[in-house]
């Protein structure tokens, strides 16, 4: 639905509303593409491709494991005795999907403040240690209650049977855009925060092994970092890695501000952030990440609310912070998903969602693991730069939908509103009806803000 400037471009629907009977619920359907109507005429954008190839297109066909990858992951979990791992897959999936971030000081002091002064309201005073009592106890009942995971060598084996899969075909598709919108970007060296069980520097492999020399992975449970480096040996602890240049380090490597330290192309943190105890941890952590940032910042999270909060709020330390990094004292900018460096919408609408997106992949090959799944996740990629050379097209937020003669799409524009646009080829054009029709969720829409069409084109009614 339109909200703010994207609302002068509703559609005057009056007399087709009248002639056909559209009822209230749908009229908010009739909505333009907020400043836009044409497709990016001006630079050849297609050029020989066909429609269905169009520069927006993001999207990522099925994902599968590297081989070798697989092969080892199946290796491992044959050889392992432990019982019942497809329960325990499944419950830790669950858990980590269903995880909220953690409680902060500030907040749970003033939830203890409102149940003190409603206990105090209806009790006697005189009973000052049963009254502390009610409020420790009603704040335990009501109160999340967030737990660092400890990774042992069996947890460590059961979440890599739980996420190894799902984690590579989001960093895939992570690095798919990068590579997709720069294809001569050919970065060298790569640092995973919170490397896990090593799925980033696979897909970083698959996508750009033919440039990347040294691959950094920090992660502070050693039994990870075992279990990752038996994954890239073909899941033995002999043998030579199937990827070179990898080193593992069980903490970040923090440099003083004043040095800026080692910089790497791309830093990447997936599904890290939320391990994270605090606020004030995740702050120092994303400052640290983005001061060791030479090109790109990957992050990604569930997509949940709480992932997409924890990343908007990552997105928006790095774009207000004052520091500037000595080594590099380039500005940052959104590169994906927004268009813009703008509050995002969707944090601010009147019902708050998550910006998510989907990839599909193939799970690892067992029993439970035959069909093809799908990840949601949230990410936000950061760049050093200048936003005046990024591609600035509206992003998808939701699967299109296609209906006969007109394509619903939910944009997040230019200007920072989202807009749900009914694209149609008599109002909007052929190519840009058929550039609609053939794009999916995530993908970019190639328009332009041109000047506002005239009242008699607004005021005419669909046929």
């Amino acid at each position: 639905m339109a909200t703010g400037r994207g609302s002068r471009y509703l559609l005057t629907i009056g007399r087709w509303r009248r002639s056909f009977g559209i009822a209230p619920q749908f009229r908010a359907l009739a909505a333009l593409v907020p400043g836009v109507s044409h497709v990016d005429n001006k630079s050849d954008f297609l050029g020989k491709r066909p429609h269905r190839r169009h520069p927006g297109i993001l999207q990522l066909s099925c994902v599968r494991l590297p081989q070798a990858l697989a092969e080892a992951a199946q290796l491992l979990l044959l050889g392992d005795a432990m019982p019942n791992m497809e329960k325990q897959v499944q419950a830790l999936t669950n858990y980590l999907w269903s995880r909220h971030l953690p409680v902060e000081p500030e907040e749970l002091q003033r939830r203890a403040v409102l149940l003190e002064k409603k206990i105090l309201e209806n009790a006697d005073s005189c009973q000052t240690e049963k009254h502390h009592e009610e409020i420790l106890h009603a704040l335990r009942r009501t109160t999340y209650h967030w737990q660092e995971l400890s990774y042992s060598e069996g947890l460590s084996l059961v979440y890599m049977a739980a996420r190894l899969d799902g984690g590579f075909a989001a960093v895939s598709r992570a690095f798919h855009e990068i590579q997709a919108r720069l294809p001569e970007f050919q970065p060298q060296t790569l640092m995973d925060f919170g490397s896990g069980t090593g799925s980033v520097t696979w897909a970083a492999h698959s996508t750009w092994g033919q440039s990347l020399r040294e691959y950094m992975c920090v992660d502070s449970s050693a039994a990870m970092l075992e279990l990752a480096e038996k994954l890239l040996k073909g899941g033995s602890g002999s043998g030579m890695p199937c990827v070179p240049g990898v080193f593992f380090r069980q903490f970040l490597p923090v440099s003083p501000k004043a040095s800026g330290g080692v910089q790497f192309d791309v830093v990447v943190a997936a599904f890290s952030l939320s391990e994270l105890p605090s606020k004030a941890d995740r702050t120092d952590v994303v400052q640290t990440l983005w001061r060791k940032t030479g090109h790109f910042l990957v992050l990604i999270e569930n997509g949940t609310k709480a992932g997409h909060s924890l990343l908007m709020d990552a997105r928006d330390l790095v774009l207000n912070g004052k520091e500037k990094s000595p080594l590099d004292p380039r500005p940052g900018f959104v590169f994906a998903p927004c268009p813009h460096e703008l509050p995002c919408p969707q944090l601010t609408a009147s019902k708050p969602l998550a910006c998510s997106f989907s990839q599909a992949y193939y799970p690892i090959p067992f029993s439970w693991n035959k069909k093809p799944k799908e990840e949601k996740f949230s990410l936000v990629i950061l760049a050093r730069g200048s936003p005046e050379k990024a591609n600035r097209w509206p992003r998808i937020t939701q699967p299109v939908l296609k209906r006969p003669r007109h394509v619903h799409c939910h944009l997040c524009c230019p200007d920072g509103h989202m807009q749900h646009a009914v694209i149609t080829a008599r109002r909007h054009g052929r190519d840009l009806y058929r550039c609609a029709r053939v794009s999916s969720w995530g993908d970019l829409l190639p328009v332009i803000t041109p000047l506002e069409l005239p009242p008699s084109a607004q005021d005419a009614p669909e046929s």
